[in-house]
Formats: structure tokens, C-alpha cells, sequence
């Protein structure tokens, strides 16, 4: 009788810790799902806001997916170029990568020919080079263009590429 008492006894010390073990379970998985939800989600397809005209030719949307006063050292943001849009040119003092998500457009760096870019293609572009980037004559054309290091990072906008330029291809 007695063995059954104690016996009784650890089962429910067992029992109340299990639930306790539970309940501890559910409120930490209740903290995450509540931080999941509060959590900003963006989207890279949306189409953004319009460029700044002193610095882009033609119609181009920019969507800034990640910024640096959100804690992240880079800038990075979903551009989109209607056909013959056009960044001026310009350089980055931390380089820049673009991401061709979608058509099909050009990159050229000062002194160099035109390049063809496409869907699929990454461009590293190296630190302090001259260049521009835009949809074709006939596409358009949308990147992801990210700059590292954004806290050394200094962006020189510089002239428009002219039509004669643009048409070298």
C-alpha cells in the first residue's frame, strides 16, 4: 500500500511536470510565431517608385528591398528599366553586383565595349568603375542591384549616357 502511494505520488509529480514542460513549449513557440508576424516582409517584385530623373534616362522604377538603416551594411534594390532606360553613368567606391532577373539589357564599362545582359546573368562590377546598366532597344529589363559595404561606400552619379553611346551595340 504504501509502494502504491508513492508510486501514485511520482506519477503525478511526473504528470505536473510534463504539463509544466508543455505549457513552457506552447509560450515559446507562441513568442516566435509572434515575432514572425512582426516581422517587415517586402517583396523584390514590386515595381517601387519612380528613379530620379537626374540620374536615370527614360522610365525606371526603383524598389529599395534592403536599406542600411534597417542593420544591414548594404543597400540593395529591384530596379526596372522600360526598353532604352538607362542609369547616367556612375561609380561605386564598394563596387556593385546586379542580379538580371527579368529581359534583357546592357552593361558597359568606361573604355570597353557594350556587354549583352539577360535573365540568369550576375554582373560584378569592381570597386571605382566607371559604368551604366539598362534595358535594351527592344526589352526591358529588371536587377537586383546591391552595394556592399554601404557605410564606405561613396556613389558618384555623373553624366547621362548619350544617345550615340547608348546606340553602340
Amino acid at each position: 500500500m504504501i509502494n502504491s502511494n508513492l508510486r501514485e505520488k511520482k506519477i503525478r509529480l511526473l504528470l505536473t511536470l510534463l504539463g509544466f514542460l508543455f505549457i513552457g513549449i506552447a509560450a515559446v513557440k507562441a513568442q516566435v510565431n509572434s515575432n514572425y508576424k512582426n516581422q517587415k516582409m517586402t517583396s523584390f517584385t514590386d515595381k517601387g517608385n519612380a528613379a530620379p530623373a537626374a540620374n536615370f534616362t527614360g522610365t525606371v522604377w526603383v524598389n529599395m528591398n534592403v536599406k542600411p538603416e534597417e542593420g544591414y551594411n548594404i543597400n540593395a534594390g529591384t530596379v526596372t528599366f522600360e526598353p532604352k532606360a538607362r542609369t547616367n553613368w556612375h561609380k561605386h567606391s564598394s563596387g556593385q553586383l546586379l542580379f538580371v532577373i527579368e529581359g534583357i539589357g546592357y552593361y558597359q564599362e568606361k573604355g570597353k565595349p557594350i556587354q549583352l545582359i539577360q535573365k540568369g546573368d550576375v554582373v560584378k562590377i569592381p570597386k571605382n568603375t566607371e559604368h551604366w546598366h539598362g534595358a535594351s532597344n527592344d526589352s526591358m529589363m529588371r536587377h537586383i542591384a546591391i552595394v556592399p559595404e554601404y557605410d564606405k561606400d561613396k556613389t558618384e552619379w555623373l553624366q547621362p549616357v548619350s544617345d550615340e553611346e547608348y546606340n553602340t551595340y
